[in-house]
């Protein structure tokens, strides 16, 4: 029986329904399954799945992407209202889009993603500097900033990474927080994120999330 709702909830995922994902869910627990299991035996393997097939294709279809992080989000949040117990979330990452950058869609899938694999996400919006990201990450004691940038201006420009990573010198944090970068300049060039100070970077939105997760494991004890 669990084998259909598997089957019925990537086949929803793939032709980006949301609303037949959510139908899945739902049957799923008037059979009798825990919020729980939903999670973690349907949700996170669908979007394990999903990471798989772009680590493959990164050109493939952008909606898919999006669809699945943002169902994947939905999902999570409603079924952890209904946990026994909430989890303990795996960290804490603060996101936005770089300084003169306005593009949201990548940061968006990154945010889906990284919500169903209980990961805490403050997101800052577009146009953000790099004060700003700091600054957030020291009141949200977040262990990532994630920041996305769409032009090649935006990644390389004096007001984007580089100077986050100058910031978190400067205040002695660097083991503390870590930079992962995204965006179509780093799939140009993937030496990029080293240049602009990073600690990591991701091709798409949807594989970022697991490499946010292992940074964050890379900072908390």
């Amino acid at each position: 029986m669990f084998d259909f709702y598997i089957q019925s909830y990537n086949e929803a995922v793939f032709d980006t329904d949301k609303q037949a994902a959510l139908d899945v869910v739902n049957k799923a627990l008037s059979d009798g399954l825990s919020p729980e299991d939903v999670v973690f035996k349907l949700v996170i393997p669908a979007l394990e799945t999903m990471m798989g097939r772009i680590e493959k294709d990164p050109d493939s279809n952008l909606a898919q992407h999006f669809m699945t992080a943002q169902i994947a989000a939905d999902v999570t949040e409603k079924m952890l209202e209904k946990f026994a117990q909430p989890p303990e979330a795996v960290g804490r990452v603060i996101i936005g889009a770089a300084h003169g950058d306005l593009h949201s869609l990548g940061k968006r899938i990154v945010t889906g993603c990284l919500k169903a694999l209980m990961v805490e996400v403050i997101d800052l919006g577009a146009n953000i500097s790099a004060e700003q990201f700091v600054a957030a990450a020291i009141d949200e004691q977040a262990q990532v900033i994630a920041v996305s940038a769409m032009m090649a201006h935006t990644a390389l420009g004096e007001k984007g990474s580089l100077q986050v990573r100058a910031l978190l010198r400067e205040q002695g944090l660097e083991d503390k927080v870590k930079i992962a970068v995204g965006g179509a300049p780093y799939r140009f060039d993937p030496e990029l994120y080293i240049k602009v100070g990073a600690d990591a970077w991701a091709p798409d939105g949807v594989t970022a999330a697991k490499v946010i997760v292992q940074l964050i494991r890379e900072v908390k004890p």
